[in-house]
């Protein structure tokens, strides 16, 4: 580990964080909850939304996949996807949905522009979506925009961790290009 030079769990908790918070939408698997936060711990992400009846730790499942990122990110729970966005939106977050919805943006098309103005302060949420239905029509009416994963083969939709360590890793990229933030 001192070879990878990976943080202690203090440090990352001490470690600044990109702008941006993850939020899932009614997720039924443990194990893609526990990969959504083992991404957020490699991207250091501010925090996790678990909302509905998305599973929450300590449980073994979710552990399995995280590995250990539930102990070092930072996550909360909401009886429902509009109740974390109303706070979000009070606490000055833009909210974005990944979801292929008319009018979405191709991910591969984003820019911090498009993203959050010219504003190099704004926080960012992003939703990810149950792995059937993906986010819910009324969750969709309060966001800001939709995200859209470009995909050229015969299926036009990802598992919900994949879905999530591209987005987030992108998301990243911008966030570090308009505030210059170390990852």
């Amino acid at each position: 580990m001192d070879e990878l030079n990976r943080k202690t769990v203090e440090e990352f908790k001490q470690s600044d964080k990109s702008p941006v918070v993850a939020v899932l939408d009614n997720v039924r698997s443990m194990h893609n909850v526990g990969s959504v936060f083992r991404t957020a711990d490699a991207f250091l992400i501010e925090s996790i939304c678990l909302c509905g009846y998305t599973p929450r730790p300590p449980h073994r499942d979710i552990h399995k996949t995280a590995l250990g990122a539930t102990e070092t990110v930072h996550w909360s729970y909401y009886s429902s996807t509009t109740e974390a966005v109303y706070a979000l939106k009070r606490n000055g977050y833009a909210i974005w949905a990944v979801e292929q919805a008319e009018g979405s943006i191709a991910l591969d098309k984003l820019n911090w522009t498009t993203l959050a103005g010219n504003d190099t302060t704004q926080k960012v949420a992003v939703i990810f979506g149950n792995e059937v239905g993906g986010v819910d029509a009324e969750v969709l009416k309060l966001c800001d925009g939709c995200i859209e994963i470009p995909q050229a083969g015969t299926k036009h939709s990802l598992n919900i961790s994949v879905a999530a360590g591209i987005v987030l890793w992108e998301l990243v990229k911008l966030i570090n290009g308009a505030v210059k933030m170390p990852l």
